[in-house]
């Protein structure tokens, strides 16, 4: 699941960056609907995440679910905050 989380987690920040730019007036709305779901959602891919998960879960790797889970909700949110304040500080 690493090339998976490390998508996800670029999809986030490129996400919270848009978001961002968008809330500091540096982007439109539209921009940042068009990008944030054009291109991050082509980009990202939580069917695969979910696949994933259930594959481990049904090997028995109980630790590993909970490890992919926790990781990868943890390190999307905090890619995505971090995007915000980088555009935030970038474009304020």
């Amino acid at each position: 699941p690493w090339g998976t989380l490390a998508v996800n987690v670029v999809g986030c920040l490129v996400l919270g960056a848009l978001t961002g730019a968008a809330m500091a007036g540096a982007a439109s709305s539209h921009l940042q609907l068009l990008l944030g779901t054009g291109l991050c959602g082509a980009l990202t891919t939580y069917s695969t995440f979910s696949y994933e998960t259930l594959r481990l879960a049904q090997d028995g790797a109980r630790f590993h679910v909970v490890a992919n889970v926790v990781v990868s909700v943890t390190a999307g949110l905090g890619a995505a905050f971090a995007g915000v304040a980088f555009a935030q500080a970038l474009w304020s």
